[in-house]
């Protein structure tokens, strides 16, 4: 069992929570991604490291409540425990002194990408990072990104802090020129980053999250199509090179199973 030693709500229905999982902190690199599992008969779905104490042997996981399983881990206080807790899972993201990168990330990814974002500054990189989210009221962690930002620019849905929207990124991309890219968060926000950067020829890496099961390539679930070839985000990825993902196959099979889920809330009891 793997206790939950710290709660907070960062956003309306996003939480988060430092997790006692020394094993699994020991060896975290940002990128990287656990598989879980709250109680004997729950589902495993991934969520991304956000962050990793070894000294402490704590990781951090920040999280949507969006479908059954999720609010069912939302709904765990300190002191209580996670079953299941399986990881660090997939490939860590490439940290190497690339010069000027930027990093953009949006909604409950900002975790994860503060991951990312510390480790570059670390490695001598000097960093401009977007942060999104629908709107205000759904901002995280702007004050760490800043503090560990050389450049910040906040982006929402509505407008309703900083710019409305993604176009503005086409206009920093022409006026400066990037080293790379990193971007995590939604897939159509990563699709369209990978988009408006492939003119530029920019590295873009793109961390992907379809859908998963064990979390080792033996199931198949994660399947994405990368150039002409079949990879499995769980043990190929999930970083991957945004310009040969094929977005549009990989955001169909995530919907695949919506209806399931929309059954699956609706007979959600609480339990």
């Amino acid at each position: 069992m793997y206790g939950i030693v710290r709660k907070e709500k960062l956003a309306p229905n996003v939480k988060l929570f430092d997790v006692s999982a020394p094993a699994v902190a020991a060896k975290s690199r940002p990128g990287q991604f656990v598989i879980l599992r709250v109680h004997e008969r729950g589902e495993r779905f991934p969520i991304t490291i956000a962050d990793a104490d070894p000294e402490k042997g704590t990781v951090a996981i920040i999280f949507a409540e969006v479908g059954k399983s999720s609010k069912q881990l939302g709904r765990l206080d300190e002191g209580d425990a996670i079953l299941n807790f399986s990881g660090p899972l997939g490939n860590a993201t490439k940290i190497e002194r690339y010069g000027d990168v930027l990093c953009v990330g949006g909604g409950v990814m900002a975790g994860a990408l503060l991951y990312q974002v510390k480790a570059l500054r670390k490695a001598g990189n000097k960093i401009t990072t977007i942060i999104g989210a629908r709107s205000k009221e759904h901002l995280i962690l702007l004050d760490e990104l800043r503090e560990n930002s050389d450049e910040l620019h906040v982006a929402t849905d509505d407008g309703s802090e900083g710019f409305e929207g993604l176009e503005f990124l086409s206009d920093i991309l022409e006026s400066k020129r990037f080293a790379h890219v990193i971007t995590i968060g939604p897939t159509s926000m990563q699709m369209a980053v990978s988009e408006m950067t492939r003119p530029y020829g920019t590295p873009t890496t793109v961390n992907l999250f379809p859908i998963m099961v064990d979390g080792t390539g033996m199931c198949g679930a994660c399947r994405v199509s990368v150039g002409e070839e079949t990879k499995f985000a769980c043990v190929h990825g999930p970083d991957f090179d945004g310009h040969r993902v094929n977005f549009e196959e990989l955001i169909s099979r995530m919907r695949f199973y919506n209806p399931n889920e929309k059954i699956a809330m609706v007979l959600f009891d609480g339990r």
